[in-house]
């Protein structure tokens, strides 16, 4: 099991309109607490953790203020998911890891448990937790990649990637871009065979839009 997560936090939130014009999207509320601390929730017993910050950086390090966990800044540029891992790598350490959104919330079994019950390096690059696109609560566009029955993941098909995943990290370094996304990483991995995806049973509610949000109350109420 990985011993160390990176939790994304750096995005602008565009998609929220005015909702984010003088905060970052990872302390909107969400049933009463801000969703980092939704996501912050799932990861309690992993010994480090990382949240990486840009857009309004000072709030996510003033909300993280007295904890153990690590703020990752990204300045003066923000450097995308694969970059922002990789400037995070001297204190995630060279083993792989976890990665998870904050603009998610879920309902179901811890979802970093199931990936680590899962996870098999000596065939796996990275492993990506999934849902059907009729379990991704919110969700907007069409699905991200087809799961073969021998766990490989392709791109486009009829399953949601929901930003929880375990990866290894050792491709970084040879990648040139300064900013970049996790995205060209897969695409290396699945070129190779060792993109893996695991579909969760439980639900999910992606709150990168404000009627997320609703939703999001709605599927934890019920």
């Amino acid at each position: 099991m990985p011993d160390a997560i990176m939790l994304f936090a750096a995005g602008f939130g565009t998609r929220m309109g005015r909702l984010t014009k003088d905060r970052p999207k990872p302390l909107i509320p969400v049933a009463g607490k801000p969703l980092l601390d939704h996501a912050l929730a799932l990861t309690r017993g992993i010994p480090t953790r990382v949240v990486n910050a840009h857009y309004h950086a000072d709030q996510i390090a003033a909300h993280l203020h007295g904890t153990d966990i690590h703020v990752s800044v990204e300045q003066p540029d923000i450097l995308d998911t694969g970059g922002g891992l990789r400037l995070a790598l001297p204190i995630l350490g060279p083993d792989p890891v976890f990665t998870l959104n904050t603009d998610a919330v879920w309902r179901g079994p811890n979802p970093l448990d199931l990936l680590a019950e899962t996870w098999n390096p000596d065939v796996m690059d990275a492993l990506l937790l999934c849902v059907p696109h009729a379990n991704a609560v919110g969700r907007k566009t069409p699905g991200d990649f087809t799961l073969h029955p021998d766990g490989q993941l392709t791109r486009t098909g009829d399953v949601v990637y929901t930003g929880a995943q375990i990866v290894k990290t050792e491709r970084l370094g040879a990648i040139e871009d300064k900013a970049f996304s996790l995205n060209l990483l897969w695409t290396l991995m699945a070129d190779a065979g060792r993109l893996h995806g695991l579909i969760y049973p439980g639900t999910w509610c992606d709150v990168g839009h404000p009627e997320g949000l609703v939703m999001a109350e709605d599927m934890l109420r019920d």
